[in-house]
């Protein structure tokens, strides 16, 4: 309800056939939506936040100056309409404002760059050029009005969990987390750089230490990142939490209940959410991904052993993996056509070529691998991967196991996509565990895999068997995970490390001294000296989620006022040029 006042003391969410009186007057305000002549008689769709009522403007001259968009606030009875002009699209579609009044209250004074009913189809430039026209479209007025909710609904979660709400600051320092920061000259120290946090991540286990036992804000994060389709380049927001005294099994357990409850009460999936628990090696020899969608049914095997010693030599001694695709001989779409363009995907890739045979009623094979396989190797192919007539197996064969899951996690993909085997609708989640502590640089060196503060398997002990030469560095697993919905990382968390002998130690097999955690990490040390509780956390994507939830296909359409794909902001015109004295002040000369 709103409180009345001059321009209104209604809206159109508080108009329906219940309305209708002959003698009480109601003022409602708007935006001119359309200007329509019906054969003298003048009429005007008025719309506001809630919605859109018919307007009947028996007085023309109350037009005067008004234009489409214009901002109005018009008095006048409420009246039924005639049945047949009945409009069921809209809540007030029984009822008119006949009125009596209007004052414009915003003119229009430029042509409409674009119709905000129909903002969406115009190019991406020029509705953020102009976004407070194009969030008057209905569909972005939906989109946000959900934002705003799903928000709230987080909070009522998280409360009801006995999580604590905090803030923890914007103007931090630089931290090497593994993205680009956003970075902030002082004006009253000379040379010296604020910079905007990545993520909350060093406060945050700051204040387990600090005797909190459970934080959580909806936190602001800035990367200088590249745009894609799921990321925004600057900004973005993310539900991040954080437990003490608590492990893994702990936060998922939080984790789950947040989004199966955001999940039930804004989607219509009637799909019990489950949450199996997928180790990274595994999620990349059977899916190709860390990030898998379950809802494609696609998987892939390896068959490297069937090959070892094979007279096929683009198959011989490489890391071989397959794609069964069940049924594929007895679909529409997979005429020769379609197989035709699987290779030409295969190749636009970086693949060589892409391999196939298909399962006849006999349960021959049929394809142009096939004669280059051994009928033991038809054999041994035909039980690994279970194959039946109609069946279709893809082959990708490389030297790098890490290329050809990946290209075969693209296939698996792609088959899926052209196959149309995914529905849409449904929504299927997973834990992706136990990824690499480490991994390979470009030297070949040991660098951190995902989080640098996260707890490694074996703790002190097995980062010693690593320095002594006993262990291989990229053998061992840290105790991080993801949280992926649909093929999207949506969250991602670890069990952190807290304790300072296991925080150098780490550091140093990836090529720090205890100098350099000193340095960039001293807060984190500093604090670990002082009985740190361990403690585990992780953070959800906010407009990743909202991504989900509406099937969008880009993240920019979930956020007021997003940057454009080239981190511009085409509307404010930033970044843009300061003046000379804001860069004296700053001690930033431009080169």
């Amino acid at each position: 309800m709103i409180k009345p006042n001059k321009y209104r003391n209604c809206t159109t969410a508080m108009l329906d056939k219940n309305s209708i009186s002959s003698t009480e007057t109601v003022r409602i305000a708007g935006w001119v939506e359309t200007v329509r002549d019906h054969g003298g008689v003048m009429f005007i769709d008025l719309r506001d936040h809630y919605g859109t009522v018919q307007v009947v403007m028996q007085n023309e001259s109350l037009l005067e100056n008004v234009r489409r968009e214009s901002a109005l606030s018009i008095s006048g009875k409420v009246m039924g309409r005639d049945p047949e002009t009945y409009n069921p699209k809209i809540s007030t579609g029984e009822i008119e404002i006949v009125a009596e009044t209007l004052d414009i209250l915003g003119q229009v004074y430029e042509n409409l760059p674009f119709e905000p009913s129909s903002s969406r189809e115009s190019g991406e430039d020029v509705r953020l050029k102009y976004r407070f026209l194009d969030l008057r479209n209905k569909s972005m007025q939906d989109i946000m009005i959900l934002r705003s909710k799903v928000i709230s609904r987080m909070r009522e979660i998280m409360n009801g969990m006995d999580f604590l709400e905090m803030q923890t600051p914007i103007l931090s320092a630089s931290s090497p987390e593994g993205a680009r920061d956003f970075l902030i000259p002082s004006r009253k120290h000379h040379g010296k750089f604020y910079a905007l946090p990545q993520a909350p991540q060093i406060f945050k286990q700051l204040l387990m230490v600090s005797g909190f036992d459970r934080y959580y804000q909806i936190a602001p994060c800035f990367r200088d990142e590249d745009a894609r389709a799921d990321r925004t380049a600057g900004e973005f927001y993310q539900l991040d939490f954080e437990m003490a005294f608590a492990g893994q099994e702990d936060v998922f357990d939080a984790g789950e209940k947040v989004i199966s409850t955001i999940l039930g009460e804004f989607t219509d999936s009637e799909n019990a959410l489950q949450f199996p628990r997928i180790t990274f090696k595994e999620a990349m020899l059977k899916y190709g991904t860390d990030k898998p969608d379950l809802r494609n049914p696609l998987f892939i095997i390896d068959i490297s052993d069937l090959f070892k010693n094979s007279d096929f030599k683009p198959f011989a001694n490489k890391t071989v993996r397959a794609v069964r695709v069940p049924g594929m001989g007895d679909n529409p779409k997979a005429s020769k056509t379609f197989f035709k363009n699987m290779e030409e995907f295969a190749l636009s890739i970086g693949m060589k070529g892409l391999g196939y045979v298909k399962v006849d009623e006999n349960g021959g094979y049929l394809g142009p691998i096939d004669k280059f396989l051994s009928d033991e190797s038809r054999l041994a192919i035909g039980r690994r991967g279970e194959l039946q007539a109609g069946d279709v197996i893809y082959f990708i064969a490389e030297s790098d196991e890490g290329t050809a899951a990946k290209f075969a996690g693209q296939i698996r993909a792609e088959v899926a996509k052209r196959l149309e085997l995914i529905n849409e609708s449904d929504f299927k989640a997973c834990w992706i565990t136990d990824f690499p502590f480490y991994e390979r640089d470009e030297r070949g060196k040991p660098s951190f895999g995902h989080n640098p503060f996260s707890m490694p398997q074996g703790e002190l002990e097995a980062l010693k068997k690593v320095e002594s030469g006993e262990e291989e560095p990229f053998g061992m697993l840290a105790y991080q995970y993801d949280f992926v919905l649909n093929g999207v990382e949506l969250a991602s968390g670890a069990v952190r490390n807290h304790n300072p002998d296991i925080m150098v130690k780490a550091f140093e097999i990836a090529g720090f001294t205890k100098k350099d955690v000193k340095e960039k990490f001293g807060a984190l040390y500093s604090a670990f000296q002082f009985g740190a509780p361990p403690h585990a956390g992780m953070a959800f994507g906010v407009e990743r989620l909202l991504m989900i939830l509406l099937g969008e296909e880009n993240v920019r359409e979930t956020i007021a006022f997003p940057l454009n794909s080239n981190a511009q902001d085409v509307m404010l015109g930033a970044p843009g040029e300061v003046s000379e004295q804001q860069l004296r002040e700053t001690h930033i000369k431009i080169r």
